[in-house]
């Protein structure tokens, strides 16, 4: 049994983090640190309490620190709890900087201790269906792929940081890295990238929208995009290759579910009407014949069990520390790109 200490119970803490922990066989939520108010301690009751790192730290039989606050806060909190011993997952971003997370990937290999990083929408049963149908080769060779993620919230949010001038706010660094994880899953690092970073909202002081594209080496272009104004949600994903194509219009429900705590039983968390899967386009003679494509059997909790595995070292993490650089560096080439309009090479 891993014992697991949580660090933040907002929304990233209570609804992505310790409903999955606390379902996930082998790991128990042994310690919450929720500095003000008795949300957590109501909602597990069997989990301890704590007000401060310090006294999380002090608990001898936490073996993992789970960081699920705001995004400035991750580099200090990360290291402090990886000079104490414990292996460590920060939510995403790792960081507000490539330069932090280099340190932080550097200490932790230094002091022999598991960093990782939560990349749970790897975990999406759409996307992991979308990854059978392109290693299948159904598709044939891939020419496109677009992967949007939408919102409609015209007004700003009172008091949330994420709308807060200061290092990793707005929806880039909130949305991007689940999308470039997923197009480096699927296809690996581009040669380029071209980005638009850009406020579309009235009174909106950080990032709300952006456009990024990897460029291949052989032809394909992935497209990766977000915006807090559309009030019609783009298709999530549109994959196109040279035998077929491949449309899903909604998003996992997953997110949506945990936000308001409507966790199924018995069936995965990524089930879907069959209105609501994806559909494969593919030509036979003079017409076209469509299969509807179901989300696989998988949740985050998947990711959860393979991050257990790799603390027993069973296996590897299932997000590995230059992994997660990678991420940042693209993160960073983005802002450049987006900065000097330009095409930016990945070196």
């Amino acid at each position: 049994m891993i014992d697991v200490g949580l660090i933040g119970f907002g929304l990233a803490g209570r609804a992505f983090h310790a409903q999955v922990i606390s379902r996930t066989p082998g790991m128990r939520l042994a310690a919450i640190l929720q500095r003000k108010g008795d949300e957590a301690g109501l909602a597990y009751p069997h989990a301890r309490i704590v007000r401060d790192l310090d006294e999380l730290l002090a608990l001898p039989n936490i073996m993992l620190t789970v960081i699920a606050t705001p995004n400035e806060t991750h580099f200090d909190l990360a290291m402090r709890c990886l000079a104490a011993g414990r292996d460590v997952l920060v939510d995403k971003p790792f960081t507000t900087t490539l330069e932090e997370a280099v340190a932080l990937a550097q200490f932790a290999k230094d002091h022999r201790r598991l960093l990782t990083v939560y990349q749970n929408r790897r975990y999406d049963g759409d996307f992991q269906a979308i990854r059978e149908v392109v290693g299948s080769g159904a598709l044939g060779r891939i020419v496109s792929f677009e992967s949007n993620y939408d919102r409609f919230r015209p007004q700003l949010k009172p008091g949330a940081w994420r709308e807060k001038s200061g290092p990793g706010s707005g929806i880039f660094f909130d949305i991007a890295p689940h999308l470039i994880d997923h197009a480096l899953v699927l296809f690996g690092l581009p040669k380029s990238i071209t980005a638009d970073i850009r406020i579309e909202r009235e009174q909106a002081v950080v990032p709300d929208a952006f456009d990024v594209f990897f460029n291949y080496r052989n032809g394909l272009r992935a497209a990766l995009r977000s915006s807090i104004l559309a009030a019609a949600p783009r298709p999530r994903f549109v994959v196109l290759g040279t035998r077929g194509s491949y449309l899903k219009q909604t998003v996992d429900p997953q997110e949506m579910n945990l936000r308001l705590g409507r966790i199924p039983e018995g069936t995965p968390w990524g089930a879907e009407p069959e209105e609501n899967w994806g559909v494969l386009t593919t030509p036979a003679g003079d017409r076209f014949i469509q299969t509807h494509i179901p989300p696989k059997n998988c949740d985050y909790r998947d990711f959860y069990a393979n991050l257990r595995d790799a603390i027993l070292g069973k296996t590897d993490l299932p997000v590995s520390p230059a992994w997660a650089l990678d991420v940042m560096r693209i993160l960073e080439l983005c802002e450049e790109s987006s900065r000097r309009r330009c095409t930016v090479p990945l070196e």
